[in-house]
């Protein structure tokens, strides 16, 4: 049973986290940079932690800042939120090796889901249904056309890692050709 459980994320997803866990009647811990001394999240929570300067790379992001919080407060869990730590293995990892739990998909999970290739692979192979596509390593235009061609069109052109969909280009047989993957 988790008593004390640390949200190492800031704003709207913070406050949700907070809430539910007082309704479940979790102890919560928030932490905030310089830019969130006075946010809500850090108001609602029963214990606040400063974790640093306001880039989140000197405070969300900062994994040893995040831990020495959970430390100092007692926390024996943390919840990543989204975004920041929510999907870093080794940062799920590293609760584990310290005893804390991490709210979240095991290390191994997070790297498994990590590529998509990868994650579409594992998906194939446990029977999950899943869209056509083309995963090799020949990225030749040549090589995706065929693939294109065999899959049917329109087909979505995606980088395999990463992105937050901003590589994404919409593909007809037409203008196949005019695409720069």
């Amino acid at each position: 049973m988790i008593r004390t459980l640390l949200i190492a994320n800031r704003g709207e997803i913070a406050c949700r986290i907070i809430r539910t866990a007082r309704q479940l009647g979790i102890n919560t811990v928030a932490v905030y940079s310089d830019a969130d001394r006075q946010a809500l999240h850090v108001q609602q929570a029963d214990t606040a932690v400063f974790i640093g300067a306001s880039p989140a790379t000197d405070s969300y992001l900062n994994q040893q800042r995040v831990m020495d919080a959970a430390r100092l407060s007692g926390a024996d869990a943390i919840h990543p939120g989204y975004g920041f730590l929510s999907e870093n293995a080794s940062f799920a990892e590293r609760c584990s090796d310290a005893g804390i739990i991490f709210v979240g998909p095991s290390s191994h999970a997070i790297t498994a889901m990590g590529a998509k290739s990868a994650a579409k692979a594992l998906m194939v192979d446990a029977g999950v249904p899943v869209t056509p596509g083309y995963h090799g390593n020949d990225q030749s235009e040549a090589t995706l056309q065929a693939a294109a061609d065999d899959i049917g069109y329109p087909v979505l052109i995606k980088a395999s890692a990463g992105g937050g969909g901003k590589g994404m280009r919409l593909v007809n047989a037409s203008t196949f050709s005019m695409i720069s993957v």
